[in-house]
């Protein structure tokens, strides 16, 4: 039980980051595929209102639950957020490229497609995080 316990502690960001992960890939499906197949929205409109409804949920759990950021300080608040936003804006490019290349040119299906892309997102959004936006050591209010 002891082993466990650590392994656990050892990759909590990990587990966590993967729970929230889904959730915020959940939440990019669904809201994507209501405004894509159920409104009638077009692809490329469709897939930025999920990206930046999964964003804002990804970075508040991010920061709270996945990297344990408790600084409210005003500069590390706004430098996480620019980081993180700016980190999400460029994978957001590339999931986009990515649908518009599969879904608009190629003629792929779409939901299929955006699993993939979350895939490759979910990645480079983790190891950014990580040792970028997140990294231990910074300051913290308590």
């Amino acid at each position: 039980m002891e082993k466990l316990l650590s392994l656990l502690s050892k990759y909590k960001s990990l587990i966590t980051y993967g729970i929230f992960g889904v959730l915020t890939t959940l939440i990019n499906i669904g809201i994507y595929t209501l405004c894509y197949q159920q409104i009638g929205i077009g692809n490329v409109v469709s897939n930025i209102i999920a990206w930046v409804v999964a964003v804002l949920f990804a970075f508040v759990t991010n920061k709270i639950w996945v990297f344990e950021s408790k600084s409210l300080e005003p500069a590390v608040l706004v430098a996480e957020a620019v980081s993180f936003f700016g980190c999400r804006l460029a994978t957001g490019v590339l999931d986009i490229v990515i649908m518009y290349v599969t879904v608009d040119m190629l003629a792929l299906n779409s939901t299929i497609m955006k699993c993939i892309s979350n895939v490759v997102v979910i990645i480079v959004n983790y190891v950014a995080s990580k040792f970028v936006i997140f990294k231990k050591g910074a300051k913290t209010s308590e």
